[in-house]
């Protein structure tokens, strides 16, 4: 990485972020698929840790929540019996957005279960200082977790979708059509009006599309674990701090009222200027 200049640093972590593979990339820039990946080890490294640092203390009224499907390696289906608890197969990104300021203060990666939904509901708890609305969707592990972690400290409601039959015989890619969408109040005492996943759904879309890995039907699937964290971690820090929202003409970063400009890479790549330009 120390061969690369910043120019090129800049080009790699700018197409990183903006949907292209890694050969892609390699054969964009001439830059060896190799050194692009542990760019982009180090690049997600730093990520993680400035958002740790920064995203802290934060104030929000309405909170929604839901997971991305993704894998390492295979697919469950195709999983050994050693395999299945490694990590590869199923991995899922739970993701945290603010509906009014877009910001996404906590994600986490890892199987769909209890453990990890406790791990990552604990972890958001620590990051919020205020009372807040959580809408979710039915997934069972919700409903043990926000009151084991929040208590009567949230305003929480669930979606459930009703799906309708698909005719016998079809298989199909896609989820079926949602038929209705009943809301329920869980805890607290949610506003039905707020109720609602339709952010953060749409969150799915952007990761999808700015990262390459969970992208459907194609071989850039992420081959480690790790690989997958810390590309999920230099997206949500350039969604974050470094990407103009179209609706809210700053970043979810500005509108949250923690960051007071817009980031570029050149702060982001500035050793010196880590802990000067929050």
């Amino acid at each position: 990485m120390n061969k690369l200049s910043t120019e090129k640093q800049i080009m790699i972590a700018s197409m990183l972020v903006e949907g292209n593979s890694i050969r892609s990339i390699e054969r964009v820039t001439n830059v060896h698929r190799d050194t692009i990946m542990r760019l982009g080890i180090t690049l997600g490294e730093k990520a993680r840790e400035l958002s740790t640092s920064i995203l802290k203390h934060i104030q929000c009224n309405q909170l929604q929540i839901d997971e991305i499907w993704s894998y390492v390696g295979k697919k469950k289906k195709n999983l050994k019996v050693d395999e299945k608890r490694s990590e590869y197969g199923d991995q899922y990104i739970f993701v945290a957005l603010d509906a009014e300021t877009k910001l996404v203060p906590y994600y986490e990666i890892g199987k769909r279960t209890l453990d990890t939904t406790i791990n990552f509901l604990e972890e958001l708890r620590r990051r919020i200082t205020t009372r807040f609305q959580l809408s979710t969707d039915s997934f069972r592990a919700y409903n043990f977790a926000v009151d084991l972690v929040f208590g009567s400290k949230v305003d929480y409601a669930q979606l459930h979708k009703v799906y309708a039959n698909s005719p016998e015989g079809v298989k199909r890619y896609s989820p079926a059509n949602i038929i209705r969408v009943v809301s329920q109040s869980v805890l607290g005492n949610p506003n039905p009006a707020m109720i609602s996943t339709s952010y953060v759904e749409r969150q799915n879309l952007t990761m999808r599309m700015q990262m390459r890995r969970l992208t459907r039907l194609t071989n850039a699937f992420s081959k480690k674990l790790y690989n997958l964290q810390c590309a999920v971690d230099l997206h949500f820090f350039h969604y974050n701090f470094m990407r103009v929202h179209q609706t809210l003409r700053c970043t979810p970063a500005m509108e949250a009222g923690i960051s007071k400009h817009l980031w570029d890479w050149n702060d982001f790549l500035g050793i010196n200027q880590l802990k000067k330009v929050a």
